[in-house]
């Protein structure tokens, strides 16, 4: 599919007419924002947005507004093909603090599983093993933690909580040796869209450079595949994107969060 015409659709699936994560989110348009708003320890923020410099400042303060009233910090993700072309700044001088720009990155699914790379096999001594369970997120919490440095209280209780209540709409794995989990991903499966999600993908540091994060990635595309999904997409950092890269996935613009804290 043409670039242009990939990139509006997923704006159009993903942003624009995004379906809540769960019956205790709600997705709304408020005017030329799309928001959604939930519990504390699940994702609140702008999805998409359609604005002009005319626009922009009141739309930014009626979001403010919103979430401060809710006591939810809360995120609002820009991409560099939305407008107006100030936006990020104005996000800034409004309180925002913006977190490292990601690529966002897209592959056909039947490229991935019918290609080298999705055969890759896990490196010697690591199996992947998929998480139903409560022990299971506790493993992907613990790599989370050990690969990112960050705490991944929200994350155990968001993962679990799609699980429990709503497996259709997620997978997650971790990568073990022997009992030690080294590496772990999820991957989400909104329905309704051709794109599924790959997040979190993580090696501790010992296990990096060998081949753990692309098998988990060549992992998640056979489970999209199944699942009828033609589209994975990714926003990668600076160290995923070259090994994705050589997978096949090519960048359809850059995203960065920019966070709000009441």
């Amino acid at each position: 599919m043409e670039h242009r015409t990939l990139l509006a659709l997923f704006d159009r699936q993903t942003r624009r007419d995004a379906r809540p994560d769960g019956p205790e989110y709600e997705v709304e348009r408020v005017g030329d924002v799309v928001r959604q708003t939930g519990p504390a320890h699940g994702w609140n923020g702008v999805l998409w947005s359609d604005l002009d410099e005319a626009r922009a400042g009141e739309a930014i303060a009626r979001q403010v507004r919103h979430f401060t009233s809710l006591g939810r910090s809360f995120e609002w993700k820009l991409y560099a093909h939305d407008g107006p072309a100030d936006l990020g700044e104005r996000l800034r001088r409004a309180g925002f603090v913006p977190e490292p720009e990601e690529a966002l990155m897209v592959a056909p699914v039947d490229g991935l599983v019918s290609g080298t790379g999705a055969h890759t096999a896990p490196p010697e001594g690591i199996r992947i093993r998929p998480v139903t369970d409560g022990a299971g997120v506790e493993l992907v919490a613990e790599v989370h933690q050990r690969a990112f440095g960050a705490d991944g209280t929200h994350l155990r209780r968001r993962l679990l909580e799609q699980l429990t209540e709503r497996p259709h709409t997620v997978a997650a794995f971790v990568a073990m040796a022997g009992d030690r989990p080294v590496g772990s991903a999820r991957l989400e499966l909104p329905p309704g869209t051709v794109f599924a999600g790959l997040w979190g993908g993580g090696t501790v540091p010992e296990w990096r450079g060998r081949g753990v994060y692309r098998a988990l990635v060549a992992h998640r595309a056979r489970v999209a595949a199944a699942r009828g999904h033609r589209y994975l997409q990714v926003d990668a950092s600076d160290r995923s994107r070259p090994i994705l890269g050589r997978l096949g996935f090519t960048r359809l613009s850059s995203t960065t969060p920019y966070v709000y804290e009441p």
